[in-house]
C-alpha cells in the first residue's frame, strides 16, 4: 500500500471533506490520527475506518489550541516515533453571496484570520516536528477561488489565496530538510456536506448553481470528495517525492479559463460550418 508504515493526523477529520481524506489515507495503509472539537462527529469517521481494516485512533483537539495542537503532536511521537502527514480539513464561519461593497470590515477580514490561524498553528507544529525527523508532507486544502476572481466569495476567497500562499512560503523554508508542503485546490464537491444540505434545503435554486459550475470546468464535472481524497494520497506518498510548494489544481479546469463558453458539437460537420472550414 502507498502509505504503509505512514502516521498521518487529520483535523476537522468529522467534517465530510476531512473525513473522506482520512478514509482514503487509512485505506492506503496510513495510520491515521483523527481529531476534531466535535468527537462524536470523529468516532463516527472512526468506526468507518474500523470497519474497513484500518488503523485509526481518536483525539478531541481544538485545532484553534496552540497547546492543544503541541501536546497531541507529542503524544504521537511518543507512542509511534515519527509524524509524516498532516492534513487540517478545519472549517470556519463566513458569509458569501455579497457584493464586497456591502460587506463590513469584519465579514471579509475575520475567514482569511481564523483560516490563517488554525492551519498555521498546525501546520508550524507538524513542521518542527518534520524538521527533526528529515522528512514529511504538510497538505492543505483550498477552493477555486484562490486561483480566480471569482464574484460573491466574499473572505473566503482572500482566506484561499492566503492559505496557498502559506503552503507555498513553508516549502521553500522546509524543503531543505526534506519536508514538502503541497496545497490541493478543490473546485467544490457536490456531495460535499455543505452542497448536499443546500441542495436539500434550496433544490432547484442549486440545480441552476451546480450547472453553472459544472459549465465552467474544462471537463463539465465536477470534483468528488473521491477526488480530493485520491489526490490526497498521492501527494502524501513517495510517488510525489519532488511535488512540493505548489497548488494542486482539481478544480476540473476552472481556474485554467473560462470555459461556460465551450459547448460540445453534435455533429462534426455542424462544428467545421460554425468554425468557417471547407468540408
Amino acid at each position: 500500500m502507498m502509505l504503509q508504515n505512514k502516521n498521518a493526523v487529520i483535523y476537522g477529520a468529522g467534517g465530510s471533506l476531512g473525513g473522506a481524506v482520512a478514509k482514503a489515507l487509512a485505506a492506503a495503509g496510513a495510520h491515521v490520527f483523527l481529531t476534531g472539537r466535535n468527537i462524536a462527529s470523529v468516532q463516527k469517521i472512526a468506526t468507518e475506518i474500523t470497519a474497513s481494516g484500518g488503523n485509526v485512533e481518536v483525539d478531541e483537539v481544538d485545532a484553534f489550541d496552540e497547546k492543544a495542537v503541541d501536546d497531541h503532536l507529542k503524544k504521537i511521537i511518543a507512542q509511534d516515533g515519527k509524524l509524516d502527514i498532516s492534513f487540517n480539513a478545519v472549517g470556519i464561519d463566513l458569509k458569501q453571496n455579497v457584493p464586497l461593497v456591502e460587506l463590513t470590515i469584519a465579514e471579509y477580514v475575520n475567514p482569511v484570520t481564523e483560516m490563517l490561524k488554525t492551519r498555521f498553528l498546525t501546520a508550524t507544529a507538524a513542521g518542527k516536528l518534520m524538521m527533526e525527523q528529515g522528512s514529511g508532507v504538510i497538505l492543505s486544502l483550498t477552493a477555486t477561488p484562490g486561483g480566480i476572481g471569482y464574484p460573491y466569495t466574499a473572505g473566503f476567497a482572500a482566506a484561499c489565496a492566503a492559505v496557498e500562499s502559506l503552503s507555498c512560503n513553508l516549502a521553500s523554508e522546509l524543503g531543505i530538510y526534506g519536508v514538502r508542503a503541497v496545497n490541493i485546490r478543490s473546485g467544490g464537491s457536490p456531495d460535499s456536506a455543505v452542497f448536499k444540505e443546500a441542495i436539500e434545503a434550496y433544490p432547484q435554486e442549486m440545480q441552476g448553481v451546480l450547472q453553472n459550475m459544472k459549465a465552467d470546468t474544462m471537463i463539465k464535472k465536477l470534483p468528488l470528495m473521491a477526488d480530493i481524497a485520491n489526490t490526497a494520497v498521492f501527494l502524501a506518498s513517495d510517488m510525489a517525492a519532488m511535488i512540493t510548494g505548489v497548488t494542486v489544481d482539481v478544480t476540473g479546469g476552472t481556474t485554467a479559463g473560462l470555459n461556460y463558453r465551450a459547448i460540445k458539437q453534435q455533429q462534426d460537420n455542424n462544428y467545421r460550418l460554425s468554425a468557417g472550414s471547407k468540408i
